[in-house]
């Protein structure tokens, strides 16, 4: 009888991606999936700690399963990701019914630990990681996340990343060209590229190389990537968003704060008036490219004048989305030792105050797409309380939703007028000229 594993990812897309490799690890040794962790024989919790509430999240979720392996002794449990690379032994010893800890860099030796008898800890740093290639088990069929590098040099103050996930590390060109010449031949339509900071890839190509060579692989039509710093942000990358024909119309370009003081502390190493250049120049090329962002808020000795010029960041550039987020103290990271840390009470009305005034921008940006014609890649088709519509993004990353035409198939791309803007989607019909 084959064993079956349940797989449950916290965080970001590189968490998702991950367990797409430790699924698809598993599946070629012979494992099963469930989706239901009372049916496994081995559970991994795949974690992120860049946030508190993530990390609330995932042990209030892993202390559930202590019942589940009182009742079935056998269970393995496997707790990856940066929650395992951060506290390590300390899982063991808070949750002795975990077996196996993996960090970030280790998830190739999913298949060989879930064999040892025994508590096992894999949080070793790993030279070879970007030259390891993985068995990826994707659970889209028509877009697919790339890895093109591992970990950040940039320590900035806040984040535990560097710590968990190690110095920067770039995946041979070749291998992702192979990759991605595999995924074209199985059908993918696009790809997006992943790492912490993708403007400063390098390999045998550097990231606008890279991209050029990526557009010449049939079948793929687009292609995107997260996540950008601004101060690699260059003008040859900008220029290469405008003219290489299959890269989206959109970048993801974390600000995190309006406040240069509050930037300075963050250790960004780039002022506002660095950042605002860099989206005058964006926009000046790319007059219709959408731009989102990150926002901190609460930061240590954020003061009301420091939140105050975030909320005038917010208007002046006019992101197209953003996800804000209250600043949360990681152990570990250089802010946490920071004075000046802001009451809970007065961070969650600022993260409030920020979320409203994006939401009437996004409204009025979304309705200025109205009686437009975008290009759409259907993604799925989906029944909701208005009947079959098909789903899928512009260019520009905005949702659409579309009525059912049997002409459409997931995978096509449409043009679609769009008649109707919401703040999170935008409602058309298929334009067939």
């Amino acid at each position: 009888m084959k064993k079956v594993y349940y797989i449950e990812t916290f965080g970001c897309q590189m968490n998702v991606h991950d367990s797409e490799k430790m699924s698809g690890i598993l599946k070629s040794e012979g494992y099963a999936e469930t989706d239901n962790p009372r049916n496994a024989d081995l559970i991994v919790f795949n974690t992120c700690s860049i946030r508190e509430k993530a990390e609330q999240k995932f042990f209030s979720r892993l202390g559930r399963l202590k019942t589940l392996k009182n009742r079935n002794p056998d269970l393995k449990i496997a707790v990856a990701g940066c929650i395992a690379q951060q506290e390590g032994n300390k899982i063991l010893h808070r949750t002795p019914y975990v077996d196996y800890v993996i960090g970030p860099q280790n998830l190739h030796l999913i298949n060989k630990i879930s064999t040892i008898q025994g508590h096992c800890i894999a949080c070793d740093d790993n030279p070879v990681l970007a030259d390891t290639d993985f068995c990826v088990d994707r659970k889209d069929r028509i877009k697919a996340w790339v890895t093109i590098m591992y970990g950040c040099n940039n320590f900035c103050s806040y984040c535990i990343v560097p710590h968990t996930r190690g110095r920067e590390k770039s995946r041979p060109s070749e291998k992702i060209l192979d990759e991605i010449e595999g995924l074209s031949r199985e059908g993918f339509r696009e790809i997006t590229l992943l790492g912490q900071n993708v403007n400063s890839y390098r390999s045998e190509l550097d990231f606008v190389g890279l991209l050029k060579h990526i557009n010449r692989i049939s079948r793929i039509e687009r292609i995107r990537f997260i996540t950008s710093h601004p101060k690699d942000l260059s003008i040859d990358l900008i220029h290469a968003v405008r003219d290489i024909e299959k890269v989206c119309q959109h970048i993801h370009l974390p600000l995190q704060s309006g406040s240069s003081r509050i930037l300075k502390l963050m250790n960004r190493k780039y002022s506002y008036d660095d950042y605002i250049k860099k989206i005058e120049m964006l926009r000046k090329i790319m007059p219709d490219i959408s731009i989102t962002t990150d926002i901190i808020t609460g930061f240590p000795q954020e003061s009301n004048e420091d939140h105050a010029s975030t909320i005038r960041a917010l208007k002046e550039i006019a992101f197209d989305g953003i996800f804000a987020f209250n600043y949360s103290p990681r152990p570990g990271t250089k802010a946490a030792t920071f004075t000046g840390h802001i009451d809970v009470k007065v961070k969650s009305q600022r993260l409030y105050e920020i979320i409203d005034v994006q939401n009437m921008i996004t409204d009025r940006k979304n309705k200025a797409i109205e009686g437009t014609i975008q290009q759409v890649l259907v993604e799925s088709v989906v029944t909701n309380g208005g009947g079959r519509v098909f789903t899928g993004r512009t260019r520009t990353s905005k949702i659409v939703n579309c009525p059912f035409d049997d002409s459409v198939i997931p995978s096509d791309i449409v043009e679609v007028k769009i008649l109707k803007a919401k703040r999170h989607s935008l409602e058309g019909i298929l334009h067939k000229p």
